[in-house]
């Protein structure tokens, strides 16, 4: 998974600056930034160069994505105050010299059983004024038109319900797994933070997109092909196939209507001093 999540936040990444940017005029002058969930580090890495006088940690639970953190804060020339920390979150936290001023989970809540507790632990982990921002929910993306000219049209949107009956059984699952209404904002008051902010942002790569924007469509579209290709109708799966084929000038390797379009969601709280 590690090439496949360093791409994805590559592409993704004119939508963690301007995401990052807005954090920026909240939490103007942090002395240690975590990134909760890290993965490989390409955010950890663009919160160092957001926030040039912090130390910035990467915590995650996957020693080998940290690896690969490590090396692109030492390719990008922060190594000198970037960490990491290895571990299963929110325990991993613990381990943190001081607390937190900002504290960044990017879609790494979700896969914690108990979303309340472990929001908790995060501000427990905060300094007074400190702000924790986690990025969770937003809007499913767009690769395609909804008509592609064979198959039944809406591939897409069928794809989005079946994703989210995989997410929702993926969620009962987790360890410790309790039900929640994800009313971020009352969630984080209810971890002891105030002053919520909301905001979502977009990323849109038009059509014709680019080399790396198709290989992320393709790298996305073959890995619902592959989880929930057995709960798609004949019909869909062949679609699906025909959208994967290489060979095929009607895949979306290329033809000339794919594109990127999707947002994402921060929320946003603060520690009182």
């Amino acid at each position: 998974m590690a090439p496949l999540l360093e791409a994805q936040a590559e592409l993704f990444t004119p939508l963690y600056e301007r995401a990052l940017a807005w954090l920026a005029k909240q939490q103007t002058d942090p002395g240690l930034v975590v990134d909760a969930g890290s993965g490989p580090g390409v955010v950890s890495c663009l919160l160092a160069e957001t926030f040039p006088g912090a130390r910035v940690v990467a915590v995650d639970g996957a020693e080998p994505l940290l690896e690969r953190a490590r090396a692109r804060a030492g390719r990008l020339g922060v190594a000198d105050r970037f960490g990491t920390l290895t571990g299963e979150l929110p325990g991993a936290l613990d381990d943190l010299d001081y607390p937190a001023d900002l504290l960044w989970a990017s879609r790494s809540l979700h896969h914690l059983g108990d979303q309340r507790a472990a929001l908790a632990a995060f501000a427990d982990r905060l300094a007074p004024g400190g702000t924790l921002a986690i990025l969770e929910g937003g809007l499913p993306a767009r690769f395609l038109p909804r008509d592609i000219g064979f198959g039944r049209p809406g591939l897409q949107a069928r794809l989005d319900a079946l994703q989210e009956e995989w997410f929702a059984g993926m969620r009962a699952g987790l360890p410790g797994s309790v039900a929640e209404t994800e009313d971020w904002p009352a969630l984080l008051a209810a971890a002891g933070l105030g002053h919520p902010h909301t905001r979502s942002f977009l990323l849109d790569l038009p059509a014709p997109t680019t080399g790396r924007a198709r290989a992320y469509v393709a790298a996305t579209l073959s890995r619902v092909r592959e989880g929930l290709g057995d709960r798609l109708d004949a019909d869909d799966r062949a679609t699906l196939d025909r959208l994967l084929d290489p060979d095929d000038r009607a895949s979306v390797h290329h033809r000339p209507d794919v594109f990127v379009l999707t947002a994402h969601t921060v929320h946003t709280a603060t520690k009182s001093l």
